[in-house]
């Protein structure tokens, strides 16, 4: 079962603030660690305490913080950053 990605207004508008090199990366790393799987939770972290229902994912310096729906099979990304500013 593959899960649809999908970019919340504010997350797509962050990825594109960052350069070219590392959009490439991440949109990479999306395409083929979250799209291509069956469980999408086995790459990243669950949050704790109020943020418990998100999930943040690593890639490089950079993080993704999302959303993951199993009944709708699809991953809202909510965050993409910077790790010093997520």
């Amino acid at each position: 079962m593959k899960y649809k990605i999908l970019f919340e207004k504010n997350a797509d508008k962050q990825l594109k603030n960052i350069d070219i090199t590392q959009q490439r990366i991440i949109v990479n790393w999306i395409a083929t660690n979250l799209e291509s799987t069956n469980d999408p939770r086995i790459f990243g972290k669950s949050l704790k305490g109020n943020l418990k229902d998100y999930w943040r994912y690593r890639i490089g310096n950079y993080r993704i913080i999302a959303e993951i729906n199993d009944d709708e099979v699809r991953i809202l990304i909510i965050e993409v950053g910077h790790r010093k500013d997520i």
